[in-house]
């Protein structure tokens, strides 16, 4: 009687401590520490996963629903975890279709079979001519954010982006403003655009001000966002891009951090520091991540765009080192990372095919071989509780 007595009580003791344990947990704390309790719940959920699993992703374009994530459902028969979209711009122009990749929301999701050449599966070096959509961009983000809402109360995580034209031509542009390639802003200019109370500061403002509105709709329905605005900083190609040291893309990446944080008091945002993958391709560049960095201060996520397969150990090293322990992710990728890459590349937190892409450049076998692998998460594999609580299905 005396034995199961004292069982009793050291099993007790036990529980007790492995509860003291969990609920003890060291998490890193975000970067805006007024962040709600779903997005904080978001948060440490990452930190969670870091290293055990990867969760699964696809991003589709603005105004045209959940394209790509069903057709991956309907390839694999599995849900991806995270639904990815943009803000985007309307496009103008006599060559639209060379920024269909951009996504901009008056051009139709691209069908594959007009990329092919007749009697061949060739992708075509150029995409087709097509019609505009008769669409305005305000339209293409309400009808985003319906999808947005739906995809939230199904259980899948949230992530944003902006492919936004230079600040003075508001919300539609010739593709060249935002593929600027090496018309980006002078010197001048990008302290002008940084600098409070110039007037291209204030044009910011103005495209700033109607995104924080739609990200404001989203706080105001309890809605997380994994937020990585001006990604791809280290290339070479966007206006924001390649923007180096302590005057350069750090000063607006902190301005825009202020801004939505400060005035417009969002507190849904999980800021998604996103470079591209370093790489010395001429002409298609980009350059090493510190270069670009903002500091911990200001970025909750680190993250890494990885195109051409190009799962090089160094760029998923090199985030963690410069990240401090932060999590790290995969914004945007063009095939799918391996479940071999995935074992050698433990940290990356997520992962989101870039719409279109993973379709045209991939096999069905490897996405479907991906999409059930063991380290991977699908949206059947985790669970939300009431109190917005993500955990791991056992």
């Amino acid at each position: 009687m005396k034995t199961d007595i004292r069982f009793f009580i050291l099993m007790i003791l036990f529980l007790g401590i492995m509860g003291c344990k969990q609920s003890n947990k060291k998490y890193i704390e975000p970067a805006n520490p007024n962040i709600t309790q779903e997005t904080r719940n978001l948060y440490y959920f990452l930190q969670d996963i870091q290293g055990k699993y990867t969760l699964s992703g696809m991003h589709n374009f603005v105004g045209k629903g959940s394209a790509y994530t069903d057709q991956l459902e309907e390839l694999t028969g599995l849900k991806a975890v995270v639904w990815g979209s943009d803000f985007s711009f309307c496009v103008e122009g006599e060559n639209p279709m060379r920024y269909q990749h951009c996504g901009p929301a008056n051009l139709p999701a691209i069908d594959m079979e007009s990329y092919r050449k007749p009697q061949d599966s060739t992708l075509r070096i150029q995409p087709p001519q097509v019609e505009y959509l008769d669409i305005t961009l305000a339209e293409a983000r309400d009808s985003t954010l319906k999808v947005i809402k739906e995809k939230h109360k199904q259980g899948h995580i949230i992530t944003l982006m902006w492919h936004g034209c230079y600040p003075t031509e508001g919300d539609c542009c010739d593709g060249t403003s935002i593929w600027a390639m090496e018309n980006r802003p002078s010197p001048e200019e990008w302290d002008n655009l940084v600098t409070e109370g110039t007037e291209l500061n204030h044009a910011w403002k103005e495209g700033a001000d109607k995104i924080a509105g739609y990200l404001k709709q989203l706080q105001d329905a309890g809605i997380p966002v994994l937020w990585r605005p001006y990604h791809e900083m280290n290339g070479v190609w966007f206006w924001w891009c390649n923007q180096q040291g302590e005057q350069g893309f750090k000063r607006l990446w902190i301005m825009m951090f202020d801004y939505f944080t400060h005035h417009h008091k969002l507190n849904n945002l999980i800021w998604v520091w996103n470079t591209n993958a370093p790489r010395d391709i001429p002409g298609d560049e980009a350059w090493d991540y510190d270069l670009f960095y903002p500091g911990t201060d200001y970025v909750d996520v680190l993250a890494a765009d990885v195109y051409r397969n190009d799962y090089k150990q160094s760029h998923h090293d090199d985030l963690i080192a410069l990240g401090e322990g932060k999590p790290i992710a995969l914004g945007e990728v063009g095939n799918m990372p391996s479940p071999e890459i995935l074992t050698d590349q433990p940290q990356w937190t997520w992962f989101m095919p870039w719409g279109w892409i993973l379709f045209a450049f991939s096999q069905p076998e490897d996405i479907k071989e991906i999409m059930h692998a063991e380290k991977l998460l699908t949206l059947n594999e985790i669970d939300r509780d009431k109190n917005g609580k993500y955990s791991v299905k056992d």
